[in-house]
């Protein structure tokens, strides 16, 4: 959307150094906190208040994983609310816009910097693992590269610039790069853009090499929708992740969006998740949201929150599974009305900026 596994080679000849700013899964850690999971295991409920818990924050810091929300600069800099939500609910931040190529570099060599610095250092006062998104993708690019006519010498040097100055700017203070997105269709071929059709499927390399050289503590993921579970374009990902590893290229981990359907996880996400694990990959859930037909009802809403649930505990089965981020934190902001006409509500707080059964999906599922 809009929106390297550890212990294996690179082309360096040694396994990468992990990102100083995220988080570690602890699966035996110490009593402290085990205690806080068990004591917030025991108080669940499904509509119990958020404070019975403590926090998604907390309860994910005591479970060893990252509990992420895709957040606008905007919104940062002009809704207290939302702010506060932000750093007191998340241990991991994606900014939603402010790095897209578009809104870093829309004319070549100008690079508008403010709103992703302004992320940044948001993300730094809240104690946030930030998720860099994204350095390649076919859509939100400016005119001058999408229809820039470009050699494959001049799109490759155009890519390792805007790589190079984009990493590189922010090299240390990221623990994870989505460096190329949504390069596969459904039926897994590849996708057309101007990456793929001047410089052929060699680009995805290009860039992991690229963003690798730039910000060698980063970890640098393949991120796309609809491959959740078994298909053809989560095959087509595996096969690619599989080869690229072979070659030495570095590769950390895949990135599944999960912009679901109500009612809609996949049977078998846990297992998608596991044969990447498997790979000596790391998971992530990068972008959650579950979109419900207007209006919804309570019976859809308890739905979503078994839907989130679902997904949380898909990750916390899988060992390499670093953590989920959900794409927004309120309903009022998601990108879902606009795209699918007639749906909404897909967020774990409501308009209001209460908490959903989607919220507390997601606290049942880390206290347990």
């Amino acid at each position: 959307m809009r929106p390297r596994g550890n212990g294996r080679a690179t082309d360096r000849g040694g396994p990468r150094r992990a990102p100083r700013t995220a988080l570690r899964r602890r699966r035996t850690g110490a009593a402290a906190a085990l205690s806080i999971a068990l004591s917030a295991a025991l108080a669940v409920t499904a509509q119990a208040p958020a404070q019975a818990q403590g926090t998604l924050r907390d309860l994910a810091e005591a479970r060893g994983v990252e509990i992420g929300a895709a957040l606008g600069a905007d919104h940062l800099s002009g809704d207290p609310e939302f702010a506060r939500l932000a750093g007191a609910e998340f241990n991991a931040a994606t900014a939603e816009n402010a790095m897209k190529w578009d809104a870093l570099q829309p004319s070549r060599g100008q690079f508008n910097w403010g709103n992703a610095d302004s992320f940044m250092a948001s993300a730094r006062a809240d104690g946030q693992a930030v998720r860099g998104h994204t350095l390649v993708w076919h859509s939100q690019l400016p005119s001058w590269v999408s229809d820039g006519g470009f050699s494959p010498d001049q799109l490759r040097t155009v890519m390792g610039e805007h790589i190079g100055t984009v990493a590189g700017r922010y090299a240390g203070q990221v623990a994870y790069w989505d460096v190329a997105n949504e390069i596969f269709l459904e039926d897994g071929s590849w996708r057309g853009s101007v990456f793929y059709d001047t410089l052929g499927e060699g680009f995805v390399a290009d860039a992991l090499r690229m963003a690798d050289q730039a910000d060698p503590n980063a970890k640098l993921y393949l991120n796309d929708y609809n491959i959740e579970g078994i298909n053809p374009k989560s095959d087509a990902y595996y096969d690619l992740a599989r080869s690229l590893l072979e070659q030495g290229v570095p590769l950390d981990g895949i990135g599944m969006q999960t912009h679901l359907i109500n009612g809609q996880v996949p049977h078998d996400m846990r297992q998608n998740m596991q044969r990447f694990a498997d790979l000596g990959l790391d998971v992530a859930v990068t972008e959650l949201d579950v979109r419900i037909q207007m209006p919804a009802d309570q019976g859809e809403l308890q739905q979503q929150g078994q839907d989130y649930r679902a997904v949380m505990e898909n990750c916390l089965a899988v060992d390499r599974c670093v953590g989920v981020t959900v794409w927004g934190i309120v309903d009022q902001y998601s990108w879902v009305p606009d795209v699918f006409p007639g749906y909404g509500a897909p967020l774990p707080f409501n308009e209001q900026y209460r908490p959903k059964p989607a919220y507390y999906g997601l606290q049942q599922a880390l206290a347990g």
